[in-house]
């Protein structure tokens, strides 16, 4: 097969939503339908309960959450599947951020009883920002939620999109009879309690189909309006309009009950991107080039245990990816070679010898690479777009047990270097910032069961962290001794300056007019704000 042919059959996408819209059993189900895994919850049980497949680390297994993107793929008629299961929860938002620049699609669910949520609405602003093409997956149709109609209103103007239904409900609840598609004219009967991968799927052509009124009685002439209320009031459904993030297609079901999940998938792999360009500091890569690029957008510490691994999640953006090959590491200016990339299926991975744009390979690293490393056959290039955040709560970490110090400080400066927390350091003090109070619990659980270590936090007043420079030396050197019990120092070395509240940033910013204050470390190449 030709690179150009492996481009065509590839898609890559996320699935997002609010905490518990049923982000992770949708992707499950989806999982089923490649041949990933063979039954629901097809993973190791822990003592408590079952975890879904992509919910790999223990603290997730525990708290029935999902708090770092997993990376999956799976072949389905004829395509290859990269699908990335991302955090909910917005303490972990930072993680999911990343990942949608490293996919050319997204799938968001919403939850029919509560609508759209906040997390929902944030998520889908970073998708506007980039026009990242968006399919609806309305979820929990199996339960007493809204009125369809009603939903639809509330996701066009809460996520500012236009939609258009590909598929109707027939009730909900549980009266709920399965869902009517549009796109295709089938109607798919939903049965309780059978969650196997076929539904019961009827072809009918023509809505005075006299078939429709014996399988759904009275239901029949409400649906035949419903329909005729679909056709009048949206737009025709465009595959352009779409792929240029302008129109969301709708489909309804169950995840839990793997109801609707084949119909919202092969329409997906039919009108899907294949994988796009993407911006660089110099010019636009695309998909089709002959020379290698990609970019990391997420690092894992970890994820087997067992060996004390670190990987790096690489998106390929043109050319093709070859196993031992040298590349350049464009951040560093000197070739790297990677002897064992990998696939992954969940916690399962697999050496890749060659991978192509629009895939994610896992690079075992020993610390060379960061978040928003670029790698590439020789071009000094960098990806743009891949977001950075400033913290906004601050703990000293002290270490618990003087016997495992060694271990202390490895997995705090591992874990920090995955992107979700900040390692500051004053003298021999040691600051965590994080944007989210869930971190914390995440970074003390690792730290006690992936390197035996023990860690004690104690609250500190700041909510404000800028990175300062400045083009007077004396200017910089002034402030830093002036608010010298707020200065920290990052894992480069870099100066600090945590400020307590908004009214005192403010006002630091305007007595030293001279000091530039930066809101993530890279402000070389992105604007302070």
């Amino acid at each position: 097969m030709t690179r150009e042919q492996e481009i065509e059959r590839r898609r890559t996408f996320a699935v997002i939503s609010h905490p518990d819209a049923g982000k992770t059993t949708l992707t499950e189900k989806l999982l089923l339908f490649g041949g990933g895994i063979r039954t629901a919850g097809a993973v190791k049980s822990n003592k408590i309960k079952k975890s879904a497949t992509s919910d790999f680390m223990e603290i997730e297994k525990q708290r029935g959450i999902s708090v770092a993107t997993a990376v999956m793929s799976f072949e389905y008629d004829g395509k290859l599947i990269n699908i990335l299961d991302t955090p909910g929860h917005k303490d972990f938002a930072e993680d999911t951020y990343r990942t949608l620049t490293a996919v050319d699609s997204v799938i968001l669910v919403v939850d029919s009883v509560k609508g759209v949520e906040e997390q929902t609405e944030n998520l889908m602003r970073v998708c506007r920002m980039r026009d990242t093409p968006v399919i609806v997956f309305v979820n929990k149709l199996d339960r007493e939620g809204r009125p369809p109609v009603e939903l639809m209103d509330e996701i066009e103007e809460k996520l500012d999109i236009r939609v258009r239904p590909l598929t109707w409900p027939i009730n909900m609840g549980q009266h709920f009879k399965g869902v009517y598609n549009l796109h295709e004219g089938g109607l798919y009967l939903f049965r309780p309690g059978k969650t196997v991968v076929e539904e019961e799927r009827l072809h009918i052509r023509d809505l005075a189909d006299d078939e429709l009124d014996r399988q759904l009685g009275s239901d029949a002439g409400r649906l035949r309006d419903d329909v005729e209320l679909i056709e009048g009031v949206y737009e025709p459904f465009s595959v352009d309009a779409y792929r240029a993030g302008e129109l969301a297609p709708v489909f309804f079901g169950s995840a839990l009950n793997n109801f609707g999940v084949r119909e919202l998938l092969e329409t997906f792999i039919d009108i899907a991107p294949k994988p796009v360009g993407r911006p660089t500091s110099t010019r636009q890569v695309d998909p089709d080039e002959d020379r290698f690029s990609g970019f990391v957008f997420k690092i894992h510490a970890n994820l087997d245990p067992r060996h004390r691994d670190r990987i790096a999640f690489l998106r390929i953006c043109s050319g093709t990816f070859e196993r031992s090959r040298q590349f350049l590491h464009v951040r560093q200016g000197k070739q790297v070679r990677f002897t064992n990339p990998y696939s992954f299926m969940a916690e399962r991975k697999s050496v890749v010898d060659f991978a192509y744009p629009g895939d994610v390979v896992g690079l075992y690293d020993r610390g060379d690479l960061k978040i928003g490393d670029t790698l590439t056959e020789g071009e000094e290039l960098e990806f743009r777009g891949i977001p950075a955040f400033s913290p906004a709560i601050f703990r000293e970490m002290i270490n618990g047990d003087p016997m495992r110090s060694k271990q202390f400080h490895k997995g705090l400066s591992q874990l920090t270097e995955e992107g979700v927390a900040q390692l500051f350091r004053q003298g021999n003090r040691l600051i965590v910032g994080t944007v989210g109070e869930l971190q914390f619990d995440v970074i003390a659980y690792r730290l006690e069961h992936e390197y035996g270590a023990a860690a004690k936090m104690q609250g500190l007043p700041y909510s404000h962290a800028r990175w300062i420079t400045s083009d007077d030396p004396k200017a910089l050197d002034e402030f830093m001794r002036f608010r010298s019990r707020n200065i920290v120092w990052d894992k480069d070395e870099k100066p600090v300056y945590l400020a307590e509240s908004p009214w005192v940033l403010a006002a630091n910013e305007r007595d030293h007019p001279k000091v530039e204050f930066h809101t993530t470390s890279e402000f070389k190449t992105r604007a302070a704000s």
